[in-house]
């Protein structure tokens, strides 16, 4: 949906399956899906958007926001969609190299004793398709 710009929704809620914890921090993406504001990329940050507790919950607090009509939605409403320095940090000693040919990005990672090979021609797409798979091997 937003190619080229952040990571693809399905990718996003494959990384949520697979397990990948998130820490909510200012500059930190996210979208409200099902809210008919698909297509509205929001990011962290302390003045506008934060993440605070209510209540032992985990809430997004939109402070001075004209265009949401909530004061605040549960964090696990929200679809968080990293950026490529967080999906190559949570790689780790998982990611062996990453090349370009031609239009594609090949991210090069380890999977238990076997090396790895996924392209996209999107860079965080890239990783994140290998995160999604080092995350469902160490989960088996």
């Amino acid at each position: 949906m937003f190619h080229g710009v952040v990571i693809t929704f399905d990718l996003a809620r494959e990384l949520v399956v697979a397990g990948m914890p998130w820490m909510p921090a200012s500059g930190d993406r996210f979208v409200i899906p099902g809210k008919e504001m698909d297509e509205e990329v929001f990011h962290v940050a302390e003045m506008t958007i934060e993440v605070a507790s209510h209540q032992g919950e985990s809430v997004v607090k939109f402070n001075g926001t004209t265009e949401w009509a909530l004061d605040s939605i549960p964090s696990d409403s929200v679809l968080w969609l990293p950026r490529e320095d967080q999906l190559r940090d949570a790689l780790g000693q998982s990611l062996v190299a990453l090349e370009h040919e031609g239009n594609e990005w090949i991210v090069t990672y380890g999977s238990g004793e076997r090396l790895e090979r996924v392209r996209d021609t999107d860079v965080e797409c890239g990783y994140a398709r290998a995160l999604v798979a080092v995350l469902e091997h160490s989960g088996r």
